[in-house]
């Protein structure tokens, strides 16, 4: 049992990462994750088939020469086989990947086919042998057809609690720790061990093998097995249809990153095993036992209908009880799966208590068990099939969640009533007259899940108030509703087989109506308050790319990033690539406000996934990309972020062609950031930073230099009627305000020295690292300056900014100045906006008007970045001299002035080191020794012997 419950551990563990594997070869849309699973589920199905003929055959064989059927000799094998397999598999995808690139496919249908069945031959044969477990360990260790049933629960049980804790192990240490390849190394050696030890145990324990001896009292069970393989393939169908709206619930409820899915995979599973193992503890089953407990599971999952909207609100009440801090990470995501587990432990646990109880019905000559079971658990692998296939995707496409959710019940009614026949004799025209019809009827009465309540994002609110607390119906009809505002309404909402996407409609700002696109529960951007964003992450690397024809978007949203390069006079075609059907689908509610995008003879939207969408397309042939997709904790949006999806881009973008590529600095953290700067500048070694607004950053990779660095070009493509229209409209007047929001100017992240591992898609960390930055919900981090000496040189001739703003004569002009100071301030970049207002104040002609600036945003912001005594401190860096205070000073003095310089550092105006140097001179003692050196490890040294002139 022990070996059992390792062998279903490595088993799922194998499918959650053979699905990272896979998603890049097929995508990361739906039709590729249900192929994915159609694979997995097909096999095991395949598999469960195939070794209970075989132990079928064993036995006979046994039996008609009298000598052993060495069952655990043969699971031996399987389980080495498993495990010799997994080692290898790295180097066969290697292949494989290789292969799906070289071969030419034009139509993307074809290719998919073609990567279907490259995927068919990757995983096909382990997820076969997988299907052993069941059929071969049930005959192997039953001692007689009585206790067989038990035997199997036991086997059962076992297996599927391994699994809870494979889901739950390789989502939350192994991949993040491992990687894709060191997972698969880890577990192809646990399935060797356990092979090993199934070999032992068939040399030194043949006592546990069966006598294969006939039983007299055996019941023939061909004549009905039919129907009983009906109720398996309906079983199989509900629940994984079940699963899939419950992942989806949970996603809308927790936020859709990969540890929601562990923890709903992993309570269904543990489910499962529950219900499996309390069969086991019956000596002699009852024959209402399968009858009732059927009828009861559709009761209580009839009675969980209506609460499932609610999932949002009380999962928002649980997060409420936890601190946002690391140490609750783990406390906090088992006290939901210890949630979720009270709430469908006994549903759930009915329905794997079904299998067993199918067996106990079916169970006939002892030689045959194996067959049995290979045979039941097939057909429900079937269902399961079917249900991911038919309710996770099909169904999707014409249904919402809550249909789903009724078509699935209405599938276990009639699998219950099919039992009553069965095992009750009860006429089957009476049952389905009586009991059938009528339940389907009440099915479809029942009300749908309320989308405003699916659709809340409640598990972005960090911030819990006590009077939230009062129930689901008392916050959604007044906190909910007020946030929505008066006028709000929600004008679209669907379901697909990727999303949950819900348009909102806002109060409408002046003249200008205010929409807001909702993908899974998280805000994917409006058309008033985003706007700038998503312009600029299409115009900046427009100014600053050669040409302009060929056009990428990775993501429609709200399409105003679409419709800015569309209404450029020299772009050609603008292709995007979107995953969401729903998407697709609610485009012209954005229309009035994004130039209406969705009707631009230039725009050409695919459905499908961007990786597989770049691979597709001809090298050389893209002048810009913008990448703006969901937030990186996201499951499937990490592969956006790593290095392989950013070299498939660079290959693709045209010599002069530029990659923009979004990243929020809300809910994150500085680790999470500077992976995602790696990973990045590995790709591409020209690389700046640019701010949209206070909290969203582009990241732009060039392939060379000379355009990006033409001050006199970029001014005069501004000033193209087409580039001025649309920075205007993102609220820029300017060149002066648009290289304003230059943070990092190329080559300052390369000279910053970041080191460290990058993400990777067989080593994807950062979707790890995200989701828990995510968790603690940090409301915005400071975006990292830099200042180190390379860093400071490099960005003396590479800042647009500065090369504006600084004559030959090295006066600094207080228009551009001032243009600056506004824009920044404007957009609330507080640490920059008091860098610059304090250079403007030392260069300006006219005190009285920056004075009143400050006076002004001092009454707005109320926040001491802007107080005189700070500005003083930021003065004092720019000129090199600090005034001491006596002849020591404090190491609270030191690292005050420390701390400005690295928060208020600007690559445009950088500070001199004098000031840090004299400061920490003057600080005496270890501490003070200590605190320099880590200061140096970040910045370089101050030593002035090293060269330390700025």
């Amino acid at each position: 049992m022990l070996l059992t419950t390792l062998t279903g551990f490595t088993g799922l563990a194998y499918e959650v990462t053979w699905q990272k594997y896979l998603a890049t070869l097929l995508g990361s849309h739906a039709e590729a994750t249900a192929g994915v699973l159609a694979i997995f589920l097909g096999g095991l199905s395949a598999g469960y088939a195939l070794f209970g003929q075989l132990t079928r055959r064993r036995a006979a064989r046994a039996m008609a020469t009298g000598s052993s059927p060495r069952l655990l000799a043969l699971y031996a094998v399987v389980e080495s086989g498993i495990g010799a397999y997994a080692l290898v598999f790295p180097l066969l995808f290697g292949i494989a990947s290789r292969v799906s690139v070289l071969v030419p496919t034009a139509n993307a249908g074809l290719a998919f086919g073609f990567d279907l069945s490259l995927c068919i031959l990757l995983v096909g044969l382990p997820a076969v042998l997988m299907g052993g477990t069941i059929p071969i360990l049930t005959l192997a260790l039953a001692r007689d057809r009585e206790h067989a049933t038990r035997v199997h629960a036991w086997i059962y049980s076992a297996n599927t609690a391994g699994a809870c804790a494979g889901a739950l192990a390789s989502a939350f240490l192994l991949i993040p720790l491992l990687g894709l390849d060191g997972t698969l190394y880890a577990l192809g050696g646990l399935n060797l061990l356990a092979g090993a030890a199934f070999a032992l145990l068939d040399t030194f324990g043949r006592g546990v093998e069966p006598t294969l001896e006939a039983e007299g009292d055996a019941e023939p069970q061909g004549r009905r097995f039919s129907a009983y393989a009906l109720v398996a393939l309906l079983a199989g169908f509900a629940m994984m249809a079940l699963q899939t709206i419950l992942n989806r619930v949970a996603a809308l409820s927790l936020g859709s990153s990969h540890f929601t899915f562990a923890i709903v995979v992993a309570v269904f599973v543990l489910s499962i095993a529950g219900g499996s193992l309390a069969v086991s503890a019956f000596r002699r089953i009852p024959g209402w036992a399968i009858i009732g407990s059927q009828w009861l599971l559709v009761l209580l999952l009839y009675l969980l209908y209506a609460g499932i909207q609610d999932a949002t609100y009380w999962a928002y009440v649980l997060a409420g009880i936890f601190s946002r801090v690391d140490a609750a990470f783990y406390p906090y995501h088992f006290a939901t799966a210890a949630a979720l587990f009270l709430v469908f432990a006994v549903p759930i646990g009915l329905s794997g208590a079904l299998l067993p109880l199918l067996f106990h019905q079916l169970r006939g000559e002892l030689s045959d068990l194996g067959a049995v079971a290979g045979r039941v658990y097939s057909w429900n692998t079937v269902g399961s099939l079917l249900g991911a296939l038919l309710g996770g995707q099909l169904l999707l496409l014409f249904l919402d969640l809550d249909g789903v959710y009724r078509v699935a019940l209405a599938a276990l009614v009639l699998q219950a009533a099919i039992l009553t026949v069965l095992v009750a004799r009860v006429s089957a025209p009476l049952v389905a007259l009586l009991v059938v019809l009528p339940a389907w009827a009440g099915l479809w009465t029942l009300p749908g899940w309320a989308p405003e309540r699916l659709s809340a994002g409640l598990f972005r609110n960090h911030e819990p108030a006590e009077e939230h607390f009062h129930g689901p119906d008392a916050y959604f009809e007044s906190v909910a509703q007020k946030a929505l505002g008066a006028q709000g309404q929600i004008v679209f909402h669907a379901d697909d087989p990727t999303s949950t996407v819900t348009v909102k409609e806002f109060r409408p700002t002046g003249d200008r109506i205010n929409r807001s696109i909702i993908t899974n529960g998280k805000s994917d951007g409006n058309l008033i308050n985003d706007y700038a964003t998503m312009a600029l992450a299409a115009l900046l690397p427009a100014l600053f790319a050669d040409e302009h024809e060929s056009c990428l978007v990775i993501g429609y949203g709200t399409g105003v990033s679409a419709g800015e390069l569309a209404a450029l006079s020299s772009v050609r075609r603008v292709q995007v690539a979107e995953i969401s059907r729903a998407v697709i689908e609610a485009a012209p509610w954005f229309d009035e406000g994004n130039l209406e995008a969705s009707k631009s003879s230039k725009l050409v939207i695919e459905r499908g996934d961007a990786y597989r969408t770049l691979l597709r397309t001809q090298a050389e042939s893209i002048d810009i990309v913008v990448s703006e997709p969901s937030n990186p904790w996201v499951t499937g949006v990490e592969m956006l972020y790593s290095k392989e999806f950013l070299e498939a881009a660079r290959e693709r973008l045209s010599p002069g062609g530029v990659y923009a590529q979004w990243l929020h600095l809300y809910e994150t953290d500085r680790e999470t950031a500077e992976l995602v700067f790696r990973t990045f500048t590995s790709v591409f070694p020209h690389a700046s930073v640019w701010y949209t607004l206070g909290n969203d950053i582009l990241l732009l990779g060039v392939k060379r230099t000379d355009r990006a660095l033409d001050l006199e070009e970029l001014v005069s493509r501004f000033e193209r009627p087409d580039f001025k229209a649309g920075f205007k409209r993102a609220g820029i007047l300017s060149v002066a305000s648009l290289l304003s929001h230059e943070l990092l100017p190329i080559g300052v992240l390369h000279a910053a020295g970041l080191e460290g591992p990058v993400h990777t898609l067989r080593h994807p960390r950062l979707s790890h690292l995200a989701a828990r930055a995510f968790f603690r919900g940090d409301p915005l981090i400071p975006m990292p300056k830099y200042p180190t000496l390379e860093a400071a040189r490099i960005a003396g001739r590479n800042s647009l900014l500065r090369r504006l703003a600084v004559g030959p004569d090295g006066q600094t002009s207080e228009r551009v100045i001032e243009a600056a100071t506004r824009e920044t301030c404007k957009r609330k970049l507080g640490f920059e906006c008091a860098t610059l207002a304090t250079v403007w104040r030392s260069v300006g002609q006219r005190p009285e008007g920056v004075e009143t600036y400050l006076r002004d945003l001092r009454q707005e912001w109320n926040v001491d970045i802007l107080r005189e005594t700070n500005l003083e401190v930021i003065d004092v860096l720019l000129r090199g001299e600090v005034r001491r205070v006596g002849e020591r000073q404090s190491l609270g003095r030191a690292t005050m002035i420390s701390s400005r310089f690295l928060n208020h550092y600007h690559h445009a105006f950088p500070f001199d080191r004098r000031a840090l140097r004299e400061a920490w001179d003057a600080c005496r003692g270890e501490a003070c020794a200590s605190a320099r050196r880590g200061l140096e490890r970040d910045i370089g040294s101050l030593d002035p012997a090293r060269g330390e002139t700025m």
